[in-house]
């Protein structure tokens, strides 16, 4: 296995692991917000810098 697999799939786990803790806890809603926020600056730094 490639580092970038055994990475990626890590990640992968831990997002998982994130969402199941987000439901327990009852903060769903500020998870996807944080995910959806975090995507958008994504989207508009790599516009900034391309």
């Amino acid at each position: 296995m490639k580092l970038n697999q055994i990475r990626r799939a890590l990640y992968f786990i831990s997002r998982i692991l994130g969402d199941v803790n987000a439901v327990k806890r009852g903060k769903v809603g500020k998870r996807i917000g944080r995910r959806v926020a975090g995507k958008t600056t994504g989207k508009a730094l790599r516009r900034l810098f391309k």
